[in-house]
């Protein structure tokens, strides 16, 4: 089941609940009575680990990186490619 965390418009009361998904919105607030509790918006919280699919096709590419340029623009750097 879902955790959903709600917030009272009106006295700013803010407290999470362990709901079904087919459970309707919790509307009146257990604080103060008023109408304007609501569900808020929050990240999900989850990771992909592993060796799965996000690993192994999407993760990064196994490209070399490109030298670095000559700092001096004289070709006279070890990792310049104009030597």
């Amino acid at each position: 089941m879902p955790i959903y965390e709600y917030r009272c418009d009106s006295c700013g009361f803010q407290k999470e609940h362990l709901q079904k998904m087919s459970d309707a919105p919790i509307a009146a607030c257990p604080s103060c009575g008023q109408t304007t509790y609501g569900k808020l918006l929050s990240a999900a919280g989850f990771q992909l680990k592993g060796s799965g699919w996000y690993a192994t096709d999407f993760k990064g590419s196994t490209k070399a990186a490109a030298p670095p340029p000559c700092q001096t623009g004289e070709g006279s750097c070890s990792s310049c490619v104009a030597n």
